[in-house]
């Protein structure tokens, strides 16, 4: 309520609850290290699968905690796991969760938050991963003429200009000329990726490994909101035990309590190098992706105060550390 000018009745003005601007913030690491993506034929194949992997990855891991911190600062880093238990789930978390936790620390490795990849599917009442469909901004080709359905009906999405197809034309017409697939920006010569995000559709999309990695990693960034509120933040997990079916557990957990923050200014994974073409789709979909204007200034703000160098681009805020695959161990 608030007076016009002096002497004048006081008027009175109403806002929608709803029209209010409204974001929640999360606490952020200087970087989150994914100390692995595991399947779960990777889990059938026994301990010393579980063994080798972790072995692998320590210096790696080690390294990112090294270079995290800012000049004369201590680095923040929480360190995460991903278990694929969308598109197969042959064992529980009761039996996969503890033989994790052991075999991380036989190398001397702390898995501080542990997640779902059906979370990035699904977290609750939220879809992170519809979140992601809704916010994609594929780049429209040169000389595009509509014939092509969008990435939103397809489920398809490209970094370049496809190859026209040569349909339509006349009989005993002259063949088209073949023309190569282009891609955005190349340097003398293209790389060009062609991505299938998503098939099905409505309640029976099923949701492809690269796209769910891309939820995965805006999840670790702290980049995705719902309606302003932050989105699968970690439930604390403070019992050993652990249920037997994996819809019984939070998308994302925290196992160990004085943890830093899961979500991070930089994420940094160490995987095996199965994962180059899925990590590749990955920053062609992060490439694409519009962040909410609220929540990258509000990071970058914090990011300058603290002295962290943050790129404006997604895909420059996430590292790798691809290795051999020691008998499909990474």
């Amino acid at each position: 309520m608030t007076a016009d000018r002096p002497g004048a009745a006081p008027s009175t003005v109403f806002r929608e609850q709803s029209a209010q601007e409204w974001t929640e913030s999360v606490p952020l690491a200087h970087v989150s290290v994914e100390l692995g993506h595991l399947y779960m034929e990777d889990f059938a194949a026994g301990p010393d699968r579980l063994r080798a992997h972790f072995a692998a990855v320590a210096p790696w891991a080690e390294t990112a905690r090294a270079v995290a911190a800012p000049r004369g600062k201590r680095a923040r880093v929480s360190t995460c796991f991903l278990v694929d238990d969308y598109f197969t789930r042959l064992a529980s978390p009761a039996e996969v969760i503890p033989e994790l936790i052991a075999a991380a620390a036989e190398s001397g490795l702390r898995i501080d938050y542990l997640g779902r990849e059906s979370g990035c599917a699904r977290a609750g009442d939220t879809s992170p991963a519809s979140l992601l469909a809704a916010r994609l901004v594929p780049s429209p080709p040169a000389g595009g003429n509509g014939a092509r359905p969008a990435t939103e009906v397809t489920g398809w999405m490209c970094n370049g200009t496809r190859s026209p197809a040569l349909v339509g034309t006349e009989a005993m017409a002259p063949r088209p000329d073949w023309q190569a697939p282009r891609e955005f920006g190349a340097r003398r010569h293209s790389v060009f990726l062609d991505v299938e995000l998503w098939n099905g559709d409505g309640d029976h999309r099923t949701w492809s490994c690269p796209f769910l990695a891309s939820v995965w990693q805006l999840l670790r960034l702290g980049l995705l909101r719902d309606r302003g509120a932050a989105v699968a933040t970690p439930v604390p997990w403070p019992s050993p035990e652990f249920p037997d079916d994996w819809d019984d557990l939070p998308a994302v957990i925290r196992l160990v309590p004085d943890a830093a923050p899961f979500t991070a200014y930089r994420t940094f994974s160490v995987l095996g190098s199965r994962f180059l073409p899925i990590e590749h789709a990955v920053r062609m979909v992060l490439g694409h992706t519009a962040i909410d204007a609220q929540v990258r200034e509000r990071i970058a703000e914090r990011a300058a105060a603290e002295g962290v160098p943050l790129p404006a681009d997604l895909p420059g805020r996430v590292d790798y550390a691809l290795v051999a695959d020691h008998g499909g161990g990474l």
